[in-house]
Order: structure tokens, then sequence, then C-alpha cells
């Protein structure tokens, strides 16, 4: 994957965004933690983040608000919540909304741990297709051109 993934945490109790900030840079990850809706948005226009852990409620807007509002980079940001409120309504808005994974806190860290884990690997194989497939069109883009120059 090249450079370490950075991970952005939007939670507003300190204490569950240090132990994360904590946890997930001893893994190896660069952390960005904030405790606002504003500021993850902020963030994420000057930053590129490949993965966000967003808490459902937060002081200034819902969790599910921020899976459109987040700037999506390139790759894709790939987007988890993270709830200790977790109804059938914000799980569907969650989906809904394009979240990738949806987990309910008390969250165990082995299973959070391999959520990011594989959704870094789904990241890397998008990337991965999305540039054969950039590839695939300039060939065939170079060969309608070379067909085209004949003609002339």
């Amino acid at each position: 994957m090249g450079a370490e993934p950075r991970i952005l945490i939007i939670e507003d109790d300190h204490r569950i965004r240090d132990t994360l900030e904590a946890v997930l840079e001893l893994q190896g990850y660069m952390v960005d933690a904030v405790e606002t809706g504003k500021e993850a948005v902020e963030k994420s226009e000057k930053n590129f983040y490949n993965l966000a852990l967003i808490d459902i409620r937060l002081p200034d807007c819902e969790g599910t608000e921020l899976l459109t509002k987040l700037k999506d980079g390139t790759p894709k940001m790939r987007k988890i919540i993270v709830t200790g409120y977790p109804t059938m309504q914000n799980a569907v808005d969650a989906v809904n909304k394009d979240a990738d994974a949806y987990l309910v806190k008390p969250v165990d860290m082995e299973k959070l741990l391999k959520v990011i884990k594989d959704q870094l690997k789904k990241q890397e194989e998008e990337k991965t297709y999305d540039q054969v497939k950039v590839a695939e069109f300039i060939e065939t883009r170079v060969k309608e051109i070379a067909e085209t120059q004949k003609q002339i």
C-alpha cells in the first residue's frame, strides 16, 4: 500500500477517542482525531484519509450525515459507523448513505482492527481495479486514434 494508511477518528467522547487513537497508532496507522462533524469535514478537505471511524452521535450532527459530507479522495475513503445507540433506523440510514461497516459500542478491539484491515484491503483492490480500467481505456483510445489517422 506504500505509505501508512491514514485514519480519521470522529468521536466526541475523549476517552474513546484517545483510546482508539493510541491503539491505531500502535498498529502503525497515521491517525487524526476530532470531536465534531465540522472538524471532520474541515480535516477531510485538507487531508486524504483512507478510512474514517464515525461516531453516530456527535455534538453538532448525526454521524450518518457525515457519510455524504466527508470529502472522498482517490481511492474512495472507507467509512465505518461506530455507535453506542444501535437502532434499526440508524443502521438503515448508514447503509443507505454508503457506510462500509457498522459497529456497536463497546467495540471489541480485535474485531475493529479486523474490520479496518478488511476495509483497507477492499480499498486497495478497488484502486487496482480502477487503475486497470484507466489503462484499458487509454489503450482503446490510442487504437481509435490510430484508426482515425489511417483513414485521413
